[in-house]
């Protein structure tokens, strides 16, 4: 399992780019909360200056951008003008129009390009971006949860964040291949009485249960009322971040069976996956919201429920590497 996996992976967003010469180059990962920005000056080493933007704080990419640019402290003479860039965003793109899922954002790629004085800028989808990165990962940012993990075969990644990201990447004889798509938006299916009973009090209110509309930052808050409900308990609305430090904490109760039943949602989201795409490279985590659970998350239901999968749990298991 990987806790913290980073979109902003230079080489990657450089091969994007088409950007084999020409520094400096600018990385950024873009999600429904956070613009997160950083500066590439030699391809062989991670980006520098990563600066994190409150994406309502600025009207569009151009102006976070623009702000991050104005902020870097480069030593004289040098120049702060990217001649490429590489954004991963956290939405699907599907044209020279990108309009951010859980964002207010929306912009043209042509558009944005002229507005930077870039010669060249990639947009690509943020999960597509996670995927690619998996073979580059190094061991200082994994925790596993299962197997040494080394790349091979077939890997996925899920990101509970604001929303909730789902890709996969494929070993080929012509190098990686990336899996992009909208797994979050997927249904999501309960493995016992007590999640049958949380969606159908969540189903009163959303004719569509997705696995984000529960996996995610704007769905933890979602997922509280409705363990509140089932257990007949009165609480107030409280935000992803209080859920989490709270549960955490050990100081309050609805709060740790809200984390518990994330937890075990997860684990049964993330079954599906791997058995969907034949993950047996493993299943990575990512996103905001498993970090900060921390050691919560690794005596959580996360990996009875991940294996939890019938017949199949006796035949299909992620395969240590050859």
């Amino acid at each position: 399992m990987v806790p913290t996996v980073n979109a902003m992976d230079p080489h990657l967003a450089m091969a994007a780019a088409h950007a084999a010469r020409g520094l400096p180059w600018l990385v950024g990962d873009i999600g429904g909360t956070n613009a997160r920005l950083g500066w590439v000056t030699d391809p062989a080493l991670p980006a520098e200056h990563v600066r994190t933007l409150p994406v309502a704080e600025h009207a569009d990419p151009a102006a976070a951008v623009k702000a991050y640019l104005a902020g870097l402290p480069l030593r004289p003479g040098a120049s702060r003008v990217p001649r490429h860039a590489a954004l991963a965003v956290a939405t699907a793109i599907t044209g020279d129009t990108v309009e951010m899922t859980n964002s207010p954002w929306r912009f043209s790629r042509q558009a944005l390009q002229r507005q930077l004085g870039l010669q060249s800028l990639a947009v690509l989808n943020d999960f597509e971006a996670l995927a690619l990165s998996l073979p580059r990962l190094g061991p200082q940012q994994l925790r596993s949860h299962g197997l040494p993990v080394r790349p091979h075969g077939t890997m996925a990644v899920i990101g509970p964040g604001t929303g909730l990201g789902v890709a996969g990447v494929v070993q080929t004889a012509h190098g990686w291949t990336a899996l992009p798509g909208e797994g979050g938006h997927a249904t999501l299916s309960a493995a016992d009485d007590f999640e049958a009973q949380l969606l159908a009090h969540v189903r009163r209110h959303h004719e569509h249960v997705s696995a984000e509309r529960l996996l995610s930052g704007i769905g933890l808050p979602t997922l509280h009322q409705a363990v509140a409900a089932v257990l007949s308990q009165r609480t107030p609305q409280l935000s992803a971040q209080d859920i989490v430090a709270r549960g955490c904490a050990g100081e309050d109760p609805l709060c740790e069976r809200t984390l518990d039943a994330f937890c075990a949602l997860l684990g049964g989201f993330a079954g599906n996956v791997a058995l969907t795409l034949g993950a047996r490279g493993g299943v990575y985590i990512g996103g905001g919201i498993v970090p900060r659970l921390g050691d919560y998350f690794f005596a959580s239901r996360f990996r009875e429920r991940f294996e939890a999968k019938g017949a199949s749990a006796a035949t299909w298991k992620p395969s240590p590497p050859r």
